[in-house]
C-alpha cells in the first residue's frame, strides 16, 4: 500500500533531548484485539527507506503504557541508527505495523545544539511530517563532523564559519587542514581553500571564480569537505545538522553571484542538499 493510501491510526508527540535522543508519546491509539490496556504488548517500529529488508533497516522500540494514560517509547542517543530517512509505525503483537501521524514536537533542545567532547559518532535525529501527513525521522551519524555556521556572500566569494566535532584533539586535527571543493563531474580537479583555525572553530573563504574555471556551460555541483593534513584520517563533510530543521534545501537559500566562466557568465550559489550537506552550484544564468 502506498504512503498516500495509508491511514495514520494515531498521532505521536516527540520530545528531543540535548544528547540526541527522542521520546515518542501516543495518546489516541486504539489498540486492536481483546484484552485490557494494562496487558499492552507492542512496539514502535522504525523502517529505513530503501533498506527495510537490510539487517539494519528496521529498529523496534518497546512501547508501553505510562501513568498519564499514554503509550511511550524511547530512542536513546546511544542506539545506533544508520543515516537515512525512517518511517515510523506502531505495532501491536504480531499485527502488521501501521504508520503514525505527527503530533506536537518539542525540539527546543536541538536548537543551537553544542555536543560535548567525544570521539564517538555524533547522532542527530529530527522528526518531521511527510508530504502525505505521516511521521518520519531524519537520522545522521557522523564522526568526524564539520558543522557549517554563518555563511556570508562577499562579491564573488563565500565566507563560511564552522566548528569541528567528534575528534580527540580538534586544534591538532585542523592544523594544516584545508577545504576541498569536489565537483560531482569526476574529471574536474579538486579545488582547495585555506583555513583559519581557533581551537575547534574554523573559517574559510572560497572564491566562486575558482569553481567556475572548469564550468562547461551546464550545471556543476561542488561538495565541500574538510580534509586534515594527515591522509590517514578521514575527511569531514561540511553540513548543518545541529538544529531542528530536517530539510534545509528550501529554507536556507542564498542569492546567486555572477562570475566569469570559460563559456561566458555563470551564476554561483551555495545551497544545502537533501542531506543538509553544504554544496555550491555553478550554472548558466536563469
Amino acid at each position: 500500500m502506498s504512503e498516500a493510501a495509508e491511514a495514520a491510526p494515531a498521532r505521536a508527540d516527540c520530545v528531543a533531548d540535548s544528547a540526541g535522543g527522542l521520546t515518542f508519546h501516543i495518546a489516541d491509539w486504539a489498540r486492536p484485539g481483546p484484552g485490557s490496556y494494562d496487558d499492552w504488548s507492542g512496539a514502535l517500529v522504525l523502517r529505513r527507506r530503501g533498506a527495510a529488508d537490510a539487517p539494519d533497516g528496521e529498529v523496534r522500540l518497546p512501547l508501553g503504557p505510562t501513568a498519564d494514560g499514554r503509550l511511550q517509547a524511547a530512542l536513546p542517543s546511544n542506539v545506533a541508527l544508520p543515516e537515512g530517512r525512517w518511517d515510523i509505525h506502531v505495532a501491536y503483537r504480531d499485527a502488521e505495523p501501521q504508520r503514525l501521524a505527527p503530533g506536537l514536537n518539542d525540539l527546543r533542545s536541538l536548537v543551537d545544539r553544542r555536543p560535548g567532547p567525544s570521539t564517538s559518532p555524533l547522532s542527530v535525529r529530527i522528526p518531521y511530517a511527510t508530504k502525505h501527513g505521516n511521521l518520519s525521522l531524519r537520522s545522521w551519524r557522523r564522526a568526524p563532523h564539520a558543522e557549517a555556521g554563518e555563511i556570508r556572500l562577499e562579491d564573488d566569494t563565500m565566507a563560511v564559519r564552522g566548528r569541528l566535532y567528534r575528534v580527540a584533539y580538534p586544534s591538532e586535527w585542523l592544523g594544516g587542514a584545508v577545504i576541498e571543493a569536489r565537483c560531482r563531474r569526476g574529471d574536474v580537479p579538486v579545488r582547495t581553500a585555506a583555513l583559519e583555525v581557533d581551537g575547534s572553530d574554523f573559517s574559510f573563504e572560497l572564491p566562486f571564480a575558482e569553481l567556475a574555471r572548469s564550468w562547461d556551460g551546464g550545471a556543476d555541483a561542488w561538495d565541500l569537505w574538510l580534509r586534515p593534513a594527515d591522509e590517514a584520517m578521514p575527511p569531514a563533510r561540511l553540513a548543518r545538522i545541529l538544529d531542528d530543521v530536517a530539510d534545509k534545501k528550501e529554507i536556507f537559500t542564498y542569492p546567486p553571484r555572477t562570475v566569469a566562466g570559460p563559456h561566458g557568465e555563470a551564476q554561483a550559489r551555495p545551497y544545502y542538499t537533501r542531506d543538509n550537506d553544504l554544496a555550491v552550484r555553478i550554472e548558466a544564468p536563469a
